[in-house]
């Protein structure tokens, strides 16, 4: 059974939005990602609906038989004005439904994602991965991916109103 990887159009919304919003739920100890907001489902069609529709990203999918098993966001994003190059494809959504892992799918994603990027012209391409998420990183790094800064956060306490 052969892997497809194909753009997705405003017809595969509901997919889209359903495989991203596994991925947060499946990363709901990640900082970022735990505190899924209750209308998340509703808010998350018109967000994704405009990734769909936006002239400066792809939203790729990757089939088997017609069922998709995987997803991955291109964006083409400015750089600073003050370094080069001037733009690159920031990588994002990575997602393989938990049956299809270790079979080259985000291998198949990456690859057509690096088409789309060759294809504008870019010629770096950047993402962000979890620290604690061994198993993406180690992905990441047979993809020729380096490490290059770490995301801290610090969540501010209320002000005490008194």
């Amino acid at each position: 059974m052969s892997i497809t990887v194909r753009a997705a159009s405003s017809s595969d919304l509901d997919t889209v939005v359903a495989l991203r919003l596994a991925l947060l739920r499946e990363h709901r100890s990640n900082p970022l990602f735990e505190r899924l907001h209750p209308e998340a489902p509703s808010r998350a069609r018109d967000v994704y609906r405009g990734h769909l529709e936006s002239p400066d990203q792809v939203v790729l999918l990757a089939e088997r038989d017609g069922q998709a098993v995987g997803i991955l966001r291109c964006v083409h994003a400015a750089s600073s004005p003050l370094l080069l190059p001037e733009s690159y494809c920031y990588m994002s959504s990575a997602y393989v439904t938990p049956g299809e892992r270790r079979a080259g799918i985000l291998k198949a994603l990456f690859d057509e994602g690096v088409r789309w990027c060759r294809a504008r012209g870019l010629s770096e391409v950047r993402l962000y991965v979890s620290v604690e998420d061994d198993v993406a990183r180690a992905a990441w790094s047979s993809l020729g991916f380096t490490p290059v800064e770490e995301l801290r956060v610090h969540r501010l306490q209320p002000a005490d109103a008194g």
